[in-house]
């Protein structure tokens, strides 16, 4: 009796000694690691605000490959959520909650009743590259034993966010350089449109392709006044590859009242229908010789996001180039999108 009550005054005190020393522990614990990669600001925001982006760098997937990962709520940004349960990882869920392009994303985690915690994306961009903050926020209120585990956070954490970010770096950087930032860049669901067009090719120069461009669209029209067609939109061109060394494209112009009797294929001027469904669509002002600039902007965009095309991508020349200053010309870009992949 005698030992067993020195036990239980032992423990009693240890248990005393415990709280009262967790009560002056750290409330709060902060874990943060950072890394410096040679990508845009644009690119990587982009690899950390979509969870499906974030799936092919993570390295908790790597690390519990039978677990479930469940993504839901909207496309990318504030509403994002991502779940998960497994042997290894646990369970829990996170949820965008902050979304500044290119500066910053924050989620709230939920540990699977073991807590919440405030996850953050801070990135700042220099000319070596952009630094990317990862950092890990949780707060342990008067849980004593939370707060016990908040001394070992940086140690248990530590190690996966080191392992992530150069899982970041690896994948960031070998996606194309192009900067996106400065583009708009819309999501729209486009029309099929009836077109008369031709098929040509040039070589792959600024000059070359304006004169083959202006024959293709002066048959085009001649083939509209022949046959009774009405002008329905601005002149357009469907990129179509290259054949050989050479560019090949469609001079198209929409038009209205093709009948049964309007030939579909008269002297290589043929009829056709637009691409119709999801398609993002940038506004380019400017020179037509600075629009490969643009369609360059817009891969790095359909790279970072990993957005699949569904198509050849067309321009269509809103502005008259005999009547507008070349600093002023309209020209809209667009690029086909698959439904699932649509931001």
């Amino acid at each position: 009796m005698q030992l067993a009550r020195k036990v239980l005054i032992g423990v009693g005190g240890i248990l005393l000694l415990v709280l009262a020393v967790g009560i002056f522990l750290p409330s709060r614990a902060h874990v943060e690691r950072e890394i410096l990669i040679d990508a845009p600001a644009a690119t990587i925001f982009a690899l950390v605000n979509d969870f499906r982006q974030v799936a092919k760098w993570s390295p908790w997937q790597e690390s519990d490959p039978n677990a479930r990962f469940e993504i839901g709520g909207a496309r990318r940004g504030v509403g994002a959520t991502l779940e998960w349960d497994g042997d290894i990882v646990g369970q829990g869920s996170q949820r965008i909650t902050e979304s500044v392009p290119y500066e910053k994303v924050v989620s709230e985690l939920e540990l699977g009743g073991q807590g919440s915690a405030t996850v953050t994306f801070a990135l700042r961009p220099s000319v070596a590259g952009t630094t990317v903050l990862w950092s890990f926020d949780a707060g342990f209120g008067m849980n004593l034993l939370g707060r016990y585990v908040g001394l070992m956070l940086d140690n248990i954490v530590g190690g996966d966010y080191e392992s992530g970010l150069r899982n970041l770096k690896s994948m960031a950087e070998r996606l194309p350089r192009t900067d996106f930032s400065d583009t708009e860049i819309e999501t729209i669901v486009v029309d099929a449109q009836d077109i008369a067009y031709l098929s040509t090719t040039s070589i792959p120069l600024a000059a070359a392709i304006s004169e083959s461009m202006g024959d293709a669209y002066f048959r085009v029209l001649n083939f509209i006044d022949r046959n009774g067609l009405t002008e329905a939109g601005p002149a357009i061109s469907i990129s179509r590859g290259y054949r050989g060394q050479d560019l090949a494209f469609d001079a198209a112009i929409p038009v209205h009242g093709i009948t049964d009797e309007t030939p579909r294929n008269s002297q290589g001027v043929l009829l056709g229908k637009t691409y119709a469904g999801p398609a993002i669509r940038v506004r380019h002002v400017g020179s037509y010789l600075s629009l490969g600039q643009t369609h360059d902007k817009i891969a790095a965009y359909l790279a970072a996001y990993g957005i699949a095309r569904n198509g050849d991508a067309w321009e269509s020349y809103v502005s008259d180039p005999t009547r507008t200053a070349e600093a002023e010309l309209i020209t809209y870009v667009y690029y086909p999108v698959r439904d699932s992949d649509a931001p």
